[in-house]
């Protein structure tokens, strides 16, 4: 047998696998056709004392394990699940949570997210009655609801919001809803038009970071678009106030935040939040810096004199932390 009849099963090109509908990629294998994140082990940055997360404790356990049964038995997700929030027991334990609809799947890879990459299943139709029941099974009074974003979807889910913004109220008619939408990428217009039909008490998009690092931190999305998608919201529905926020922790500069934050004013936002990048897994983005418990009060002094109505900043503060707090006003950080 000559050399050239034996195979070589290693130089051989892998076909690279096809996304199937409904496999969750995650760390490496999401952000691996970014650019690569590792760094060696000494040049990752510590957690400073003030990042520190309380745990649950005795009945708070029990409940947060109640939470998540009824939430599995409704077939239902919450982002803070999904995106590994670090306020997720004391939230459960609170009998609170951001409630994530349209799937568990994004087709989106930012580099700084934790939610799964991949090709979603087609939406639940009866998600929008689950989520109407679990909201009113657990007596909550103010409901955060957000989403994956769908770009496989004419209207970028739109008409999915207004189903679960219109059942859950017609269950619990005393319900303030906050929505956190995506950017509605490629059906801006459209996705508004349908939001009409049931507008939320809330509307809040995340500009997530500074327009520089745009490419690297929300590939796929636009600065510009995302702020006119606030003001365009707002101006249709005056009485609905507009959130937005940001996290800090990335590399960007001062100067650069305050540039964000008078945009954000000049779009007619009313609400912020701010608070410390913390990174996934080794995959993901870096934390470039931690930003000081002072340095955020400092930008919640800034905000507020720019005429913001309500900010909430802080090293742990999350666009839905404690968001009833928020819209009424009151000091969270």
């Amino acid at each position: 047998m000559s050399s050239n009849d034996i195979s070589h099963p290693k130089s051989e090109k892998r076909k690279p696998r096809k996304l199937q509908a409904g496999v969750k990629l995650r760390a490496e294998n999401k952000v691996r056709r970014i650019a690569a994140h590792n760094l060696d082990e000494e040049q990752y940055l510590p957690k400073p004392d003030w990042i520190r997360v309380r745990l649950p404790a005795g009945n708070e356990v029990k409940q947060v394990k109640r939470i998540k049964g009824l939430l599995r038995d409704r077939q239902l997700a919450t982002v803070c699940e999904e995106a590994s929030c670090p306020n997720l027991g004391e939230c459960f334990a609170g009998g609170t949570a951001t409630f994530m609809i349209m799937g568990e799947i994004c087709t989106r890879r930012c580099s700084f997210c934790d939610v799964a990459h991949g090709i979603p299943k087609p939406l639940d139709n009866n998600e929008p009655e689950n989520l109407a029941k679990a909201i009113a099974e657990l007596g909550l009074r103010y409901v955060v609801i957000t989403s994956v974003d769908r770009d496989d979807l004419a209207d970028g889910g739109a008409a999915h919001f207004v189903e679960c913004i219109s059942q859950s109220r017609a269950l619990s008619p005393e319900l303030t809803i906050e929505v956190l939408v995506p950017d509605f990428r490629t059906c801006q217009d459209i996705a508004l038009d349908v939001l009409q039909q049931a507008p939320p008490d809330v509307f809040n998009h995340n500009l997530e970071t500074v327009p520089r690092l745009y490419k690297e931190v929300r590939p796929g999305a636009d600065y510009q678009q995302s702020l006119d998608l606030l003001a365009a919201f707002t101006k249709k529905n005056p009485g609905v106030p507009g959130k937005s926020g940001l996290m800090l922790g990335l590399g960007e500069e001062q100067h650069e935040v305050i540039e964000v934050l008078e945009d954000l004013r000049a779009h007619n936002v009313s609400m912020l939040t701010l608070g410390q990048y913390l990174q996934p897994t080794r995959a993901h983005l870096p934390v470039k810096s931690y930003i000081t418990p002072q340095a955020f009060a400092e930008y919640k002094i800034i905000a507020e004199q720019m005429g913001f109505a309500q900010v909430a900043s802080g090293p742990l503060v999350r666009s839905s932390y404690h968001a009833d707090l928020q819209a009424r006003g009151e000091l969270v950080s």
